[in-house]
This record gives structure tokens, C-alpha cells and sequence, in this order.
């Protein structure tokens, strides 16, 4: 399968939107060589964003994490994070009692900055709930995935609550050739067995990219001709992007595997503008 090489593709745009597992880091950390990415984007004066579906830390702890690793030029002005919609949505929608939720403590940050009374789904008594007016889906770590999963299905049978997932990723790359079940697949499993309808932000919805788009004019505007998604997953970032109306680039540093990226591109008709191996300028 033909690729274009990375640096030819990002200096036709004035702006890029960068997913961040699978693109710019894994679990293990950065990827080799993103720090000349950056740089280069920086010389060539183009701006750029990271559009991630990470609610497991605030945008400025996410941040941290990059400066932490070597990338001083990604503060938390860059980082979108479908957590910020949630928060929004449960500033506007619940006024009063708790939230409950799946995740780490740090993730509970965005609960917590709007002044909600938050409780780790851990600590839930379901012989005392009355006073849980919603359920969030954060994060994949930070609970007991059988005792607790078990407890938030009984605790959707017991609550009429409204269910918001912060982060729609269903998987995310841990090394080249292995993936990790996100809380977007989980909370998928749990929405399937509880017969409910989920409340959910991120990509590939389009008011994920409306957000990152207004964000992003704040610094200067461009049309949407002038702005390129990164991303590794057809279904989130590709997707997103192609129904956004702005360009797309498949990188095959992550979830989308090099030997079956073409056969994914044809049984889904998700069609990125370009393919590259990375978002690595070597």
C-alpha cells in the first residue's frame, strides 16, 4: 500500500489535529521522534492541536505529561478532550445530588470543577443510591472491572439516571502490535446488557470537531480547506474528520495495522485524503 511521507502532507495546511494514542505517544510514553514533529510545525508556522478522547486526566495534568517527556511546546491551550464536552453537558443538565463514576481519582477532575458531589463507583452503596442523579464513564483504570462493572449494571436496573461516556475510544494501542480494551468498549458492553441509551462525546461526533474548530480559531482562522486530522482509527478520527469536512490523515503507528489498513478502508468505505506510516518527520 502506497504512503506519503508525513512532512509532504502537514505543510499543506495551516492548522493540524492531532489524536494522541496511537499518533503521538502509547502507553509506554512518546513515540520515538514526535519531538522533531513539533518542531518542525513550529518553523513552518502551522498550529496544531491534540483532539483526544482521553478523559483520564484534566487537560492540564495531560499536558504535564508531554512537557514531563520533552515536548515544553504542548501546554494545555492544545489539548481538546472529549472531558471538557462531558463537563459542560453536566454543568447545564444536573443541579443537584451525585455523580457517580468509572474511573481513576484523577479522572473524576472534570466532575469535580463544576462543583458536583462525585462518588468512585467502588463506593456506592446500591442499598443507598437515591441521592446518584448520573453515571460517567471516565476512564479504564481505577475500579475492580467485575465487581464494579457488575455494580454499575445494577445500579442502571435500580436509577432512571442519565449514563454520559467521556471517552467513546473502544480500544488503544499499548505497544506496535497489541491494543487495550478503553471505557468507550466498556461502557458499549454495559449499554448492550442494560438496554439503555448512553449520553457520549468524543469523535467521530461532530461536536467533538466543532469544539476543537472553535478552539482552535481563537488563535487565528482558517477555513476548514486549511485544517488536517491525525489520527490511527477509521471509525473515531477518520470518520469524524471526513463528516466534519476537513482533511484526514490514517497513520499506521497505532490501532490501524499496516498489513489491514486497505482491507479496513474497503469494508468500511472510511476513506482517509492520505496514509502515512507516522506522524514522525524523520
Amino acid at each position: 500500500m502506497e504512503t506519503t511521507d508525513f512532512s509532504e502532507v502537514a505543510r499543506r495546511y495551516k492548522v493540524l489535529f492531532f489524536d494522541a494514542y496511537g499518533v503521538l505517544k502509547n502507553s509506554r510514553g512518546i513515540l520515538e521522534g514526535i519531538d522533531r514533529t513539533f518542531d518542525f510545525l513550529l518553523g513552518a508556522d502551522i498550529d496544531f492541536y491534540i483532539v483526544t478522547n482521553d478523559a483520564s486526566r484534566s487537560p492540564q495534568r495531560l499536558a504535564a505529561a508531554y512537557i514531563e517527556q520533552g515536548l515544553a511546546m504542548v501546554d494545555a491551550n492544545r489539548i481538546i478532550s472529549s472531558g471538557m464536552l462531558a463537563t459542560e453537558y453536566l454543568r447545564l443538565k444536573v443541579k443537584t445530588g451525585s455523580v457517580a463514576y468509572l474511573g481513576t481519582e484523577a479522572s473524576a477532575h472534570y466532575l469535580q470543577e463544576v462543583g458536583l458531589d462525585t462518588l468512585s463507583i467502588a463506593d456506592v452503596d446500591l442499598d443507598q443510591c437515591e441521592d446518584i442523579n448520573a453515571l460517567v464513564f471516565l476512564d479504564d483504570e481505577g475500579f475492580d472491572w467485575n465487581r464494579d462493572i457488575n455494580k454499575i449494571v445494577n445500579l442502571l436496573r435500580q436509577r432512571n439516571i442519565p449514563a454520559i461516556v467521556a471517552n467513546t475510544d473502544r480500544s488503544y494501542p499499548v505497544s506496535s502490535k497489541e491494543v487495550a480494551v478503553a471505557i468507550g468498549g466498556v461502557a458499549d458492553m454495559v449499554e448492550a446488557i442494560t438496554g439503555r441509551r448512553f449520553i457520549k462525546f468524543g469523535k467521530p461526533d461532530a461536536q467533538m470537531f466543532i469544539f476543537a474548530y472553535d478552539h482552535s480559531q481563537r488563535a487565528q482562522e482558517v477555513g476548514k480547506e486549511q485544517i488536517l486530522m491525525v489520527g490511527d482509527t477509521l471509525t473515531t478520527d477518520i470518520l469524524g474528520g471526513n463528516k466534519f469536512g476537513i482533511d484526514t490523515a490514517l497513520v499506521l503507528s497505532g490501532n490501524t495495522l499496516r498489513e489491514s489498513a486497505a482491507e479496513q478502508i474497503h469494508a468500511t468505505g472510511i476513506i482517509p485524503d492520505y496514509i502515512c506510516e507516522s506522524a514522525v518527520i524523520r
